[in-house]
């Protein structure tokens, strides 16, 4: 079989009527669907088993989250190629064959699309993802014209709404690491890609549109900021990590700042972050090991792909984000090249 197209749903019903139909008009014989029903409670299962008895099915009783749903849908497979779809997006005609065709090339590990806004199609959602070396991650390109991406090029991480991988990539990494829950996930795939010695390439064809909406609902800022530490604990040398301190802790006041301007009822889960990691260190120092077995690059080559600055514009406060490019920009490029001037493992 050619390419196994996993969708992990959680109450996404709604958004499943428009993307199965979508997908499943494009396929040949040779491909499959599979969706997870990540314990939905809205009929999404019952529902996809009715409408479409030729999907396979893989329900969970629980909620376990992005990279568990990835996991559990990836495992019986069948695929050469496993291609990941969020339920809220949908797709043209001839995508899956642009983006399974860079995956023919074995230094190529994971492709993603253009994916482009649903609702302002002229917008780009993500050109694959900008990733700082503190470990935030962008949209790349948002809101821009689908126009001025119009080349192939690596990045330094896919989007999770959309991405490609050969099974045996997949294998070899480990898959998607479930301590992540939900969000970051897509940037540790590929950081762990990269070090492994594999590249990740953005391709302006095919398009996938994207219903995406900025939002930031109770527990995003624990998972964002608890998982980004735990990127950089797995994936970085400790070397690194030291010589990235003063970055760090900029990173640190822009985060912090951010949080008690627009959102100070919040500032707990920050601290919960904080106290999650230190409270699961063993797992990490764990999983650290197992990245580290895998690792055949530097990271001064992986820093070499992030970005220096930081996308202030995607938090949506566009008055903000303009004084924050004026003043930090500035700290934030010396920092960046002092430590790549450093980092030379």
């Amino acid at each position: 079989m050619r390419a196994s197209i996993i969708i992990v749903n959680h109450n996404g019903r709604a958004h499943l009527e428009r993307s199965l139909p979508s997908v499943l008009s494009t396929l040949t014989p040779e491909d499959e669907v599979i969706v997870v029903d990540n314990g939905s409670t809205d009929g999404s299962a019952d529902w996809v088993s009715e409408e479409f008895p030729a999907i396979r099915l893989i329900r969970s009783q629980v909620n376990g989250g992005f990279g568990y749903g990835c996991n559990l849908g990836a495992h019986p497979a069948r695929g050469r190629y496993l291609v990941f779809l969020n339920p809220d997006t949908t797709v043209v005609p001839g995508w899956l064959d642009a983006l399974l065709a860079p995956l023919s090339d074995p230094q190529v590990a994971l492709v993603t699309p253009c994916i482009l806004q649903m609702d302002h199609p002229a917008r780009i959602n993500t050109a694959g993802n900008e990733v700082h070396p503190t470990g935030l991650a962008f949209c790349r390109g948002a809101g821009m014209p689908p126009t001025a991406f119009t080349t192939p090029e690596d990045v330094a991480a896919i989007s999770g709404a959309a991405f490609g991988v050969r099974r045996d990539v997949w294998d070899v990494l480990g898959g998607m690491d479930e301590s992540f829950f939900l969000y970051v996930e897509d940037t540790d795939l590929s950081w762990r890609a990269w070090l492994a010695g594999y590249r990740c390439l953005y391709i302006p064809n095919p398009v996938v549109y994207h219903d995406y909406a900025l939002r930031f609902g109770e527990g995003k800022f624990f998972f964002q900021e608890r998982n980004r530490y735990l990127l950089l604990l797995k994936n970085l040398r400790w070397r690194t990590l030291l010589l990235l301190v003063p970055s760090l802790l900029l990173a640190e006041v822009v985060t912090w700042g951010f949080l008690l301007m627009y959102h100070p009822r919040r500032w707990r889960e920050k601290v919960r972050a904080y106290l999650w990691v230190f409270g699961n260190r063993r797992e990490i120092l764990a999983h650290r090991r197992a990245v580290q077995s895998l690792r055949r690059t530097r990271d001064r080559d992986l820093f070499a792909r992030c970005t220096p600055y930081l996308a202030y514009e995607q938090t949506g406060h566009t008055g903000a984000a303009r004084w924050a490019h004026r003043f930090l920009d500035p700290l934030f490029g010396l920092l960046y090249r002092i430590t790549l001037s450093l980092v030379r493992w």
